[in-house]
């Protein structure tokens, strides 16, 4: 064991990705070198960075190490091996590889894990290593190992947040300046905070993969990317954004995983959703990220940051090397996958929620109580109705009580085939409400 005043191990570390966050990796594990040596009990050093162009010079990393072998360098049976190359393949490849050469992996491929964790978990059991991901959710902000660590003696019932700061960043430009989608949307290429084609941030993917990550954390149970219902902001219109403003809410983009009411399964989505102002992820503006999680003893525990960039996702990157550090020079292992509760993963329909319904309506005598009977009939429950405008203007604006979304989802139907009902003019969820 190593003593206050012995000169202490060393241990390797190899960089799969010299991106923007390998570079910023590299430079911290450089700058900090002492500090982490004092913090481990190893001096840690980088042996290899793995990238696909030699010749592009990488900020903050020596020129020396780099190399396109990238395969070599993961099966080289360094101490510690960290992928932030993103994608599915070849990284998981290389991290299959990694653990067969004894080494233990830190990595912050959301879409990996989300797609096949299980795989690389079973290996990282097999081979005796750790693997750890911190940054594969929330950036910087210290989400997954309070899930996994600090709250295993507690019983989760709810994950609510918001977990990607693209959507995050044009939804609180929408509800600030009135802008519309598209506007906002090249405006946020144009800042660097949404990539040149946008799907994976705006249709959801995003926050679906990071879902799937938290669900299976909290609630002790294999949740796959297929798994989560999702639903993107790209319909999400000015004219929502006015609606929910005029009632006092502003609109988000949710990640929500929570127990079924009689516990039998997990729900997990991703969705636009109203937010009443007075809930604390409404004031999260901008590209930043806030995650809720509601335990039995704890209560309400709030996570708020952000979410992504080189240095805040490098920072995540830095804790989970330290982590494994720690584990090797104590000849130990951290905590492996726990799926142990092995829940039933229940379809969106199971969700209970509350609806906010736009209607285009006839304005005539008996609208207001056909539109009741399909709520009444389908057993939901209305909060309120609000009527807007006059003839060919008429509009109906309704808000529920919660209800099963299956139940709402039928609701809608029935509107749209209903004479009284023009259009359907906007639908979306509601939650951070209290109450029924």
């Amino acid at each position: 064991m190593t003593t206050p005043d012995a000169a202490p191990r060393e241990l390797t570390v190899a960089l799969l990705g010299g991106g923007t966050v390998g570079s910023q990796v590299a430079r911290l594990l450089t700058e900090s070198a002492d500090d982490l040596a004092a913090r481990t009990g190893a001096r840690l050093r980088v042996v290899g960075v793995g990238v696909r162009d030699t010749v592009r010079p990488r900020d903050g990393i020596d020129a020396g190490l780099l190399t396109d072998d990238l395969a070599g360098l993961a099966a080289s049976g360094a101490d510690i091996v960290v992928e932030v190359l993103g994608g599915i393949e070849p990284a998981r490849s290389l991290i299959l590889a990694a653990m067969e050469a004894g080494s233990s992996v830190v990595t912050a491929n959301k879409a990996l894990l989300a797609e096949d964790g299980a795989t690389l978990f079973a290996a990282a059991e097999k081979h005796g290593v750790d693997l750890y991901y911190e940054a594969s959710v929330a950036g910087a902000i210290p989400l997954l190992r309070p899930l996994r660590d600090s709250l295993a003696g507690d019983k989760v019932r709810r994950v609510l947040g918001i977990v990607n700061g693209t959507t995050n960043f044009i939804l609180s430009a929408m509800d600030e300046n009135g802008a519309d989608y598209a506007d906002v949307l090249a405006e946020a290429q144009a800042l660097g905070y949404a990539e040149a084609d946008p799907t994976a941030d705006v249709e959801g993917y995003d926050a679906a993969a990071k879902a799937a990550i938290l669900a299976s954390l909290a609630f002790h149970t294999r949740v796959r990317l297929e798994d989560v219902h999702r639903e993107g902001i790209t319909t999400v219109s000015a004219q929502d954004v006015a609606a929910a403003r005029d009632m006092g809410f502003v609109i988000k983009l949710l990640a929500v995983a929570e127990l079924a009411e009689d516990e039998r399964g997990v729900v997990v989505r991703v969705h636009p959703a109203m937010v009443p102002r007075s809930h604390p992820l409404a004031g999260v503006r901008g590209a930043f990220n806030a995650v809720f999680v509601e335990a039995d003893a704890a209560g309400q525990v709030m996570f708020y940051g952000r979410g992504a960039g080189g240095a805040p996702t490098a920072s995540a990157v830095l804790g989970d090397i330290v982590a494994i550090a720690r584990h090797r020079v104590a000849g130990s292992l951290g905590p492996g996958e726990s799926t142990y509760a092995r829940l039933d993963v229940l379809p969106v329909g199971e969700a209970v929620t509350r609806y906010y319904v736009n209607l285009d309506v006839a304005d005539k005598p008996g609208v207001l109580a056909t539109v009741a009977s399909a709520f009444a009939d389908n057993g939901v429950s209305i909060q309120n109705v609000r009527q807007d405008g006059r003839g060919d203007a008429a509009r109906l604006v309704v808000r529920t009580h919660t209800a099963h979304d299956s139940a709402l989802s039928a609701t809608i139907d029935r509107l749209r085939s209903t004479d009284a009902v023009r259009a359907v003019v906007g639908v979306m969820r509601v939650e951070g409400e209290g109450g029924s």
